[in-house]
């Protein structure tokens, strides 16, 4: 990962210089850039997508009321994130906007970790998500196959609820209404 400090803030026009090789994010007026996920990374988002968009996304097997969507582009202020996941409920985004971007904060957010991204998404991101009003977040360690599962409480702050590791089956807020198999998410 790289950060780009400058004199003055960076901008959007910074980032959309970047090699699209990398992903490029602004975070506090630095232009944060990442190379794209390794394997374990990816097969671990895209089966998350899998198994949560089924029964919420198109409710297959479950409730549905959300959008679910991958790697969607976020300005959030003057932020510019790039989530692995996020999910917003029908109620607040009941169509889907014909848009480059979105600047509606999402209700749920997952940032699959890997040791370049882990403290980026942890320091940096996660504060950012509560301040504007995400409601819960999960980090995802394809490496060390766990799944924390966070709620957003008051105003700026995360209540860890749960860590589950390894091969286990678990309902996570806010998608506890249908069952998880995290097997399927660690590559194998």
């Amino acid at each position: 990962m790289s950060r780009q400090p400058k004199a003055q803030p960076a901008t959007y026009a910074d980032l959309l210089r970047v090699p699209e090789h990398l992903v490029a994010e602004l975070i506090d007026g630095e232009l944060v850039t990442s190379p794209r996920p390794a394997l374990r990374h990816a097969r671990a988002a895209s089966m998350l997508g899998v198994v949560i968009g089924g029964p919420f996304g198109i409710g297959s097997g479950g409730p549905g009321g959300w959008v679910i969507l991958d790697e969607p582009e976020l300005h959030l202020g003057d932020n510019v994130l790039v989530p692995d996941l996020a999910g917003w409920r029908r109620e607040r985004m009941p169509q889907l906007p014909d848009a480059a971007y979105l600047t509606l904060s999402p209700d749920w957010v997952c940032e699959v970790v890997s040791p370049a991204t882990g403290a980026h998404d942890r320091a940096d991101k996660l504060p950012i998500y509560a301040r504007e009003g995400t409601g819960h977040a999960w980090l995802v360690d394809p490496s060390l196959q766990t799944l924390e599962v966070f709620r957003r409480e008051g105003d700026r702050f995360w209540t860890l609820l749960a860590t589950f590791v390894g091969d286990r089956k678990v309902r996570a807020e806010p998608f506890d209404a249908a069952e998880l198999d995290l097997a399927l998410l660690w590559a194998r």
